[in-house]
């Protein structure tokens, strides 16, 4: 299950959500337990805001239900799946000079130069996006965010937080997120021409495409999950580590190998 997806990178409400969580946080810290079996979980799970989590986590959930799902089932029921998949593809176009720029900070310079040729086949030849040529021709989707750049310059990921909105997160996620927000050429459109409008309208069709990429497995797992909390927290971080270290894995210097049989 893509957790990633659920958590809508460019959600508003990111900075009040983590003003929100540290003040909750000076009366909501769990307590460090004194045991040897007790410190080893603590350390593990490395959540001491773990009441707060929990308590934003019962506030999003509840919000979900009676908000994003509903839309996001009406969405899958109205448009059908070539659509929709055009349409996903779009908005991962729309996102691509993030990608472009986090590879460059990542001093990942042939990821960087695969990322600029998605964008340049999917833009024109992909008719903006909605069809991911670039795929076919040996140019596959990869993620970087701002919370891998810093994870790749050796910034610790810090305890774990659930926000409202953005889900599960880190500190060192949470930056990143400015950071993508500050690099997301979206952020710098001119209020003329509707251009204001259009980027408002991709958050929102964003956050509705990203929560039906995931109703299936999230319902699935609240329905088989004794604990969904802890089990989503365990799922991101994996996640989250799997794609951290396929970065530091791809050390790709070639051209794609497009003459072989």
């Amino acid at each position: 299950m893509r957790l990633e997806s659920f958590r809508h990178r460019r959600a508003v409400p990111a900075i009040g959500a983590c003003v929100m969580t540290a003040l909750l946080a000076l009366s909501g810290c769990a307590t460090k337990p004194t045991d040897a079996t007790g410190l080893a979980e603590y350390n593990q799970t490395n959540d001491p805001l773990e009441p707060t989590n929990r308590f934003f986590y019962r506030v999003s959930d509840t919000l979900d239900a009676y908000t994003l799902r509903p839309v996001a089932q009406g969405y899958v029921w109205a448009v059908p799946l070539p659509a929709r998949t055009g349409i996903h593809n779009a908005l991962a176009n729309f996102a691509t000079p993030v990608v472009f720029f986090n590879d460059v900070f990542e001093t990942r310079p042939r990821r960087a130069g695969d990322t600029f040729m998605r964008f340049l086949i999917n833009s024109t030849v992909g008719v903006a996006g909605v069809l991911d040529v670039a795929k076919g021709w040996g140019y596959p989707a990869h993620e970087a965010d701002g919370g891998m750049t810093l994870a790749s310059w050796g910034v610790p990921q810090g305890p774990y937080l659930f926000l409202p909105v953005l889900g599960p997160s880190s500190p060192r996620a949470v930056t990143g997120f400015g950071i993508d927000i500050a690099l997301s050429p979206l952020t710098y459109v001119p209020r003329g021409y509707g251009l204001l409008t259009l980027n408002w309208a991709l958050y929102g069709i964003g956050a509705i495409d990203a929560r039906a990429q995931v109703l299936g497995d999230l319902d699935q797992l609240k329905k088989n999950a004794l604990d969904p909390y802890a089990t989503i927290r365990s799922l991101y971080r994996q996640h989250r580590s799997a794609e951290i270290q396929a970065m530091h894995d791809d050390h790709r210097m070639t051209v794609p190998d497009w003459y072989s049989h």
